[in-house]
């Protein structure tokens, strides 16, 4: 068998450091643990998705993977942030519909570019929201379904408060769309995510909210809230029973999903790229994970970065017309 000289070995990493796409640093990524910066405060569906998974790309990476959230201006913080970090790949954003499809049509100046600043990596599910009501406001004002809120708010315009997890939000423009298409009027509330928000609306400090529906489920299932409707153009799984607005109201043709997946800031090694939306989509795939968030309304996905940006791209042409039409603003 033929040996390897030692000037071979030697050779050898300054060899493959030329090689087109590979580096050193890649080779040892990750060197340190990964941060997944949450956009919004802990307890929203952005939070629980980057918690639900870090764990499990910690396993498959060999390094820990921390969830910090940066929350504020509807997740323009935590975007502008993951976009200025050193492109190395431990830094992440687990980016939503807010972030990378509304915020744009939204702000008049954002304080990152969606697409320009970003490596997209994968989509890591799509949910429905939900509309909730504190239950003891909703018995005191006969709000039994979509249809009596309805009337309700055209008949007392300005007297229920909406609840959201902050401007430019899917939660914000879903209750902004619904406003538009059922002429009716509530004043909005924005919080710095969901998390403070829920508190509020079971506190009865504010009515109703449009939330995802992940973080919504544990308060429905307990009673804290009184769900109506979803907003998904289909019934969601996780709660089969419950209606569509569009069937419930009925308002016809209404659909106001969200969407959540991880982002790096450009320039992040395509190897690197590559790794994290195998590792996530394998995580997403896991039996436990997979049934764990289907339970609380959640649908996994994983699919490539290609197909990922198409989503943001087809997103902020959909949102720019949901928001034009709504004449929704940052208050």
């Amino acid at each position: 068998m033929q040996s390897i000289s030692r000037r071979a070995l030697l050779a050898l990493p300054l060899a493959l450091a030329a090689a087109p796409g590979w580096s050193l640093a890649q080779a040892a990524w990750p060197s340190r643990p990964v941060r997944i910066v949450v956009p919004f405060a802990p307890g929203g569906t952005t939070d629980i998705l980057a918690r639900a998974l870090a764990p499990e790309l910690s396993k498959a990476l060999g390094q820990p993977v921390v969830v910090e959230n940066k929350a504020g201006a509807g997740g323009n913080l935590g975007a502008a942030e993951v976009a200025r970090a050193p492109n190395d790949g431990h830094t992440l954003l687990m980016g939503t519909v807010g972030t990378h499809g509304i915020n744009q049509s939204l702000y008049p100046k954002l304080p990152y570019e969606p697409v320009k600043d970003f490596a997209p990596v994968t989509l890591v599910a799509a949910v429905p929201n939900v509309l909730v009501f504190n239950p003891a406001k909703a018995q005191a004002l006969g709000i039994r379904g979509v249809s009596d809120l309805i009337r309700y708010a055209r008949a007392n315009p300005g007297k229920l408060n909406m609840a959201s997890s902050g401007n430019g939000t899917s939660i914000h423009l879903a209750g902004e769309l619904f406003k538009s298409q059922t002429g009716s009027y509530m004043v909005h509330f924005p919080y710095r995510g969901s998390g403070p928000a829920l508190m509020d609306l079971i506190g009865g400090n504010v009515d109703l909210m449009f939330d995802n529906l992940p973080s919504a489920m544990p308060h429905i299932r307990a009673g804290k809230l009184k769900a109506l409707a979803v907003t998904s153009a289909q019934r969601s799984e996780a709660l089969p029973d419950l209606p569509t607005i569009a069937e419930a109201g009925p308002v016809k043709g209404y659909e106001a999903t969200s969407w959540f997946g991880l982002l790096a800031p450009a320039g992040t090694p395509a190897a690197v790229v590559e790794r994290l939306q195998q590792e996530t989509a394998r995580a997403l795939g896991a039996a436990a994970l997979k049934e764990r968030l289907l339970s609380q309304g959640a649908v996994p996905s994983g699919m490539p970065p290609a197909d990922f940006a198409k989503l943001i791209a087809s997103e902020t042409r959909k949102w720019a017309e949901v928001v034009k039409a709504s004449g929704a603003k940052v208050d």
